[in-house]
């Protein structure tokens, strides 16, 4: 459609052709077309749509973030056969749930409450701190976003939240439960072990012809040649225009001035306080001070414990009364202060440590200075030339030839598989990190006009410009590594009968030193926890030592099929709950979150079906690529 509207005979035939259009949906009417689940409509929660297209983008957001996560991008295939499309339309149909349930409470927000927390994003704040509106223009066009539909979604999200936190207030989990999570959690394990490897496997013989048939009928598929796609794409972000050297330091050393308080490291001082409930107290006290008795032994004699008595090295803006922290920061090291009257009682002070602030030099931060400043200035650039862009390739334009015209580099890649890897198996060093353009390239087709990848702070674009079908290596192009495979699987199962054989002997008396095999010795491993693995054990060999009773004995494949661990459970302590312990506060504060996540998912479950939820499941099949036409 775009090739064809790029000169004025096809524009002619492209007004035909929607003229044609119009006029049947006048005549058949739009009713018929998307009466029910049509094709614009996913699902629907009491008088709430969801259309595709809108869980189309939410779902190819979300495939977005996980392939940054694991740092390669997801197939289609591999993320429903994880489960994130089921996820995903989980959570749009809960939220268009908590939406349709303040609509019916009479819930709501005013513009002043939003437009507040809007500002106070740090995400929309420039260099100097301030909310920069430009920014924000530029953020959420980069997410599909206007800004009223912006403002919307934020109020939305908004009262969602007022309802959660109305459900799940004042949840507390019972202290049985956080004792049992803790001993769970903090239970420790020791074994002994013996590390098997393919030394362990003996002479391996060379396969025979028939062997490697045999091996590469039954494991084509892992050795089929993926299906690849050549690509084009231009990037343009902030710091592929940034050009700091073009900074002057007129407009540096204004910033400089502007960020010194942030840039600079202020005082700190060791303080000691002591705290009277008078001021005649404290007199007195600071009389015997000068009479001689020392300050510690003044909080000695008054009975202040250590951590009352030490506020720690503070700076003055971290001490909560500014007129405690203003005597404190006026006092010479080591003497001890007159009475202060502060906010809390009458204090004395003394001063026994001082770290001097330290004030950058304007040279030594300057280039950094200079590329925060070029990168705010091509904040403002990325978003003129994504319109200019946009224009372009309205126009017809290819991604090179848009590239070209506004004196931009495109980038080709002659060659890349769905994992972003090219023909010789390494990923495409051409593309940026943490770019997921192999899964964009690999939902497309030749010839389809792509809507822009967000990509830090800037965007990208891409065509395909062809395709090479996945085919089927013969046996002779992938011999090596069809040998590799059977010598691996060869190794494999020897170690695992060896493993098998050595557990019969330990579970019928043996003694690990008595069947290690030759040239394998005894290793130990203390303080094995179930979150981690500890001393350098694979979570394999984690997961079964926990599997497996206190003097019992167990073997588990490590880290590949030719590492095998054979262990016996030598130890295993349950170390009691300490309700005041650091840890217990994050685990309960964890279990919390839980609990509330839990509380809500039920609240929604019930308002689904209270509400009246349907899903067009073939809508959903086509928006994850499960369909097949």
């Amino acid at each position: 459609m775009r090739k064809a509207s790029s000169n004025w005979v096809g524009k002619t035939i492209m007004t035909i052709v929607m003229g044609v259009l119009i006029i049947s949906f006048g005549v058949w009417g739009i009713a018929d077309v998307f009466r029910g689940f049509g094709r614009s409509t996913l699902a629907k929660i009491g008088s709430t749509e969801i259309s595709t297209e809108q869980f189309r983008q939410t779902y190819n957001d979300r495939l977005q973030q996980i392939g940054r996560q694991f740092g390669r991008p997801l197939t289609p295939d591999q993320a429903r056969a994880i489960g994130i499309d089921r996820q995903v339309l989980q959570q749009t149909i809960a939220e268009a749930a908590l939406d349709e349930d303040a609509r019916r409470l009479g819930l709501g927000q005013s513009d002043a409450e939003t437009m507040k927390s809007i500002l106070e994003d740090p995400n929309f704040k420039g260099a100097n701190g301030q909310f920069d509106a430009g920014r924000f223009q530029q953020l959420i066009r980069q997410f599909g976003f206007t800004e009223q539909r912006y403002v919307a979604e934020q109020r939305r999200v908004a009262l969602r939240r007022q309802i959660a936190g109305t459900i799940t207030a004042g949840l507390e989990p019972p202290k049985l439960l956080l004792q049992a999570l803790s001993q769970f959690q903090n239970e420790q394990r020791a074994i002994d072990y013996l590390k098997l490897t393919d030394a362990q496997a003996g002479a391996i013989e060379a396969p025979s012809p028939a062997d490697l048939s045999a091996f590469y009928d039954s494991h084509k598929a892992q050795f089929r040649a993926p299906e690849y796609r050549k690509v084009s794409f231009l990037v343009v972000t902030p710091e592929s225009l940034a050009k700091w050297t073009e900074v002057s330091d007129a407009d540096a050393q204004k910033l400089f001035e502007q960020r010194k308080d942030k840039l600079s490291t202020p005082e700190k001082r060791q303080i000691q306080q002591i705290v009277f409930p008078n001021a005649d107290e404290a007199q007195a006290a600071r009389a015997k001070i000068a009479g001689g008795t020392s300050f510690a032994d003044l909080a000695k004699e008054r009975g202040v414990k250590p951590a009352d008595l030490d506020l720690g090295l503070v700076s003055q803006s971290d001490m909560l009364d500014p007129k405690v922290a203003a005597a404190a920061f006026a006092l010479p090291l080591n003497e001890v202060s007159q009475p202060v009257q502060g906010q809390f009682g009458t204090v004395l002070l003394e001063v026994t440590r001082i770290e001097p602030g330290k004030q950058p030099e304007y040279v030594s931060v300057a280039a950094t200075l200079k590329r925060d400043i070029a990168q705010e200035r091509a904040r403002r650039q990325v978003q003129e030339l994504h319109d200019k862009i946009e224009d372009a390739r309205g126009g017809g334009a290819s991604v090179i030839e848009a590239a070209k015209q506004f004196g931009l580099s495109a980038v080709t890649v002659e060659a890349i598989d769905r994992s972003g890897r090219g023909p010789d198996g390494t990923p495409v060093a051409s593309i940026p990190k943490g770019l997921e353009l192999a899964n964009a390239a690999f939902n497309s087709d030749p010839g389809v006009d792509n809507d822009a990848i967000s990509y830090q702070n800037g965007y990208v674009w891409y065509d395909i410009i062809g395709v090479t079908p996945s085919r089927e290596r013969p046996l002779d192009e992938v011999k090596d590594k069809v040998e590799a495979g059977w010598r691996a699987e060869q190794v494999t199962e020897k170690l695992r009968k060896l493993a098998t054989e050595l557990v019969q002997k330990l579970q019928g008396g043996a003694k690990l030193a008595e069947v290690a095999p030759a040239g394998v010795t005894v290793q130990s491993a203390t303080g094995i926890q179930r979150e981690g693995a500890d001393a350098g054990l694979p979570n394999t060999v984690v997961d079964a030592v926990f599997r497996t009773a206190k003097d019992g004995a167990g073997q588990v494949q490590g880290g590949s099929g030719t590492e095998w661990y054979v262990f016996r459970v030598t130890g295993d302590t349950v170390p009691p709950a300490d309700v005041n312990a650091p840890q217990m506060q994050q685990l309960k504060d964890n279990l919390v979150q839980r609990l509330r996540d839990e509380q809500v998912g039920e609240y929604i479950a019930w308002l689904e079906n209270d509400i009246g939820t349907k899903i067009n499941q073939e809508a959903v099949a086509q928006a994850t690529g499960a369909a097949t036409n």
